[in-house]
């Protein structure tokens, strides 16, 4: 029987260290080898290959590692160790763990970590739709006219939000459900409004909630969770 060949993306992804877009730059940066050849993107790997990483073999994970996190103001959601305020050094975790996709440094809120490459990847591709959810405070009275605009898309970063669900929910607080993650996507859509944000807090991703998670504290997501986490994401696509 022929033994299964992966993409090298997949095989660094699937130890854990990072997504495949982070592998596809190793790779390009000339950093890993296949047994004694330098990589380059597109390879595939079979059992018997060893990989190596800035000259370090890499080994598959044994046990996926999934948390919530109730990410305070100030944490800055990256893996690069040399921002002083990265979210891998304030949590300090004993394992190699990384952010999926990004939280703002002066928001606060949900945000999930994990040593599960494949899954980061599947959950950040462009059109899956996936729910994230924040309760808004901006600095100035809101009325109909906002509400229905924010809704209805706004024009920023050379293109106009996707149609969105908006409430709100007193004079200066709105609740916004989102399915992209444009950069900085709520705070410029209130600045093309004329609106200033002074706090945001993401509150849910896809089914996974604040919910029990004092902030600037985390818990694992449960099997119930995962399971159903793995459900959402199996069928997508690039």
């Amino acid at each position: 029987m022929e033994q299964e060949h992966i993409s090298l993306n997949k095989y660094i992804s699937d130890t854990g260290l990072c997504s495949r877009r982070e592998a596809d730059k190793l790779i390009e940066a000339g950093r890993v080898l296949i047994n004694d050849l330098v990589a380059r993107k597109g390879n595939r790997v079979n059992p018997n290959d060893k990989v190596y990483l800035d000259g370090a073999l890499l080994t598959k994970k044994v046990t996926p590692i999934y948390i919530a996190l109730h990410k305070p103001v100030g944490v800055v959601c990256t893996t690069d160790q040399r921002e002083p305020d990265n979210i891998i050094d304030y949590l300090g975790y004993k394992e190699r763990i990384f952010p999926i996709g990004r939280l703002d440094k002066m928001s606060q809120g949900l945000i999930l970590l994990t040593n599960d490459g494949d899954i980061v990847n599947k959950i950040l591709r462009a059109g899956t739709f996936h729910e994230k959810e924040y309760i808004v405070t901006v600095n100035k009275a809101i009325d109909t006219a906002f509400i229905k605009t924010m809704a209805a898309g706004v024009p920023i970063l050379e293109t106009v939000t996707r149609p969105c669900k908006v409430k709100k929910v007193d004079d200066y607080k709105f609740n916004i459900v989102l399915t992209q993650g444009l950069n900085r996507q709520i705070r410029r859509m209130c600045e093309y409004l004329g609106y200033h944000v002074t706090s945001l807090t993401r509150t849910r991703i896809m089914d996974i909630t604040l919910e029990g998670i004092d902030y600037n504290t985390w818990r694992y997501l449960t099997e119930s969770e995962i399971t159903w986490l793995m459900e959402m994401v199996k069928d997508s696509r690039k």
